[in-house]
């Protein structure tokens, strides 16, 4: 994301070179493409076709798994780019690229926080679940997209300046000076709404999650709902802390580096080196996720094993049948 043109505070601190961020991008992209590509479309499908579709955070997964092969697909662009250092094709596309990455990481701590919310409040109250509909979470999931949506726009517009380096993307594409009032507006909404928010209720579900363990369980509710609960939401908040928490604190310092804003060399080079990981970490919620998807909820495990089972069965019956026929 950081540009190749130095600002006047990163040539007085002597950063001539942060090169290793092109080798670090196609690594990790190369890493995450097929797996994420393998298991979000499998999730996708059983999520579609197989779960019961009153199953609690259905519709949330089913979103998440979205946002997460939205940007999973656009990979193999970015991976040509940092491995060739050459785009040859339309900046549109670069810029759609650029903002599917954002769209993926706000759309995902929304649903990620949704569905923290959704168990806990599940949990809570038992019998408002059982008159929960399912268009309730459809409304919700259409308004995040909107929201997020409109949101993450900025990104590939403050990305949009107009230069004489046309094979330029990604992580070489120029900042818009920003005025600082805008600047200032636009870090606020972003950290309060994609990440102090989400955190506080996330946190808020775990520990109120973890707590109702003390108290005896309703009538027609085992234990064992709370605790698979409890997992649900204590793996969304280890995705969200592993992939989103390390972005948004130096999101703060960078966008201010760039801006000019901070000439403090210390902060100048830890932020532009630090940043690369933090982007690295935010796309690794595409593997991250399915594995919510898999472990956390029983039906899924039980309908993939059936599938599964039934493949491999009805692959032998094909083979004996073809071998009778042939014997």
């Amino acid at each position: 994301m950081g540009s190749n043109g130095t600002s006047n505070a990163e040539i007085n601190c002597n950063i001539t070179d942060v090169t290793f961020q092109y080798s670090l991008y196609a690594a990790t992209y190369m890493l995450i493409f097929i797996p994420g590509l393998l298991a979000n479309s499998a999730a996708l499908w059983i999520l579609f076709r197989f779960i019961n579709k009153k199953n609690k955070a259905i519709i949330f997964m089913i979103n998440l798994s979205v946002a997460d092969l939205a940007h999973v697909l656009s990979l193999p662009l970015r991976i040509y780019y940092y491995i060739s250092h050459h785009w040859p094709f339309q900046k549109a596309l670069c810029l759609l690229c650029f903002y599917l990455k954002y769209l993926n990481m706000y759309a995902s701590i929304c649903f990620l926080t949704c569905i923290s919310l959704q168990r806990y409040f599940f949990l809570l109250k038992p019998f408002k679940a059982r008159d929960w509909k399912r268009r309730y979470d459809v409304g919700i999931s259409a308004a995040i997209w909107i929201i997020v949506g409109t949101a993450c726009l900025p990104f590939p517009i403050m990305r949009s300046h107009i230069n004489n380096k046309t094979e330029s993307c990604f992580a070489d594409l120029d900042y818009k000076e920003m005025n600082v009032v805008t600047l200032a507006v636009m870090i606020t909404f972003a950290e309060l709404a994609g990440f102090v928010i989400p955190v506080f209720i996330i946190a808020w579900c775990t520990w109120k999650t973890t707590m109702s363990l003390k108290h005896p369980p309703m009538a027609f509710q085992g234990i064992s709902e709370r605790q698979k609960a409890l997992r649900m939401v204590f793996m969304c908040a280890a995705v969200f802390f592993i992939c989103f928490t390390p972005y948004h604190i130096n999101f703060i310092f960078y966008t201010m580096v760039k801006e000019k804003i901070i000439k403090s060399c210390p902060i100048v080079q830890s932020t532009q080196y630090f940043h690369p990981f933090s982007l690295c970490l935010a796309s690794l919620c595409c593997l991250l996720d399915p594995i919510i998807y898999y472990f956390m909820a029983s039906e899924f495990r039980d309908q993939l094993s059936r599938h599964g089972s039934s493949v491999i069965r009805s692959r032998l019956m094909s083979r004996e049948s073809g071998s009778s026929v042939l014997g």
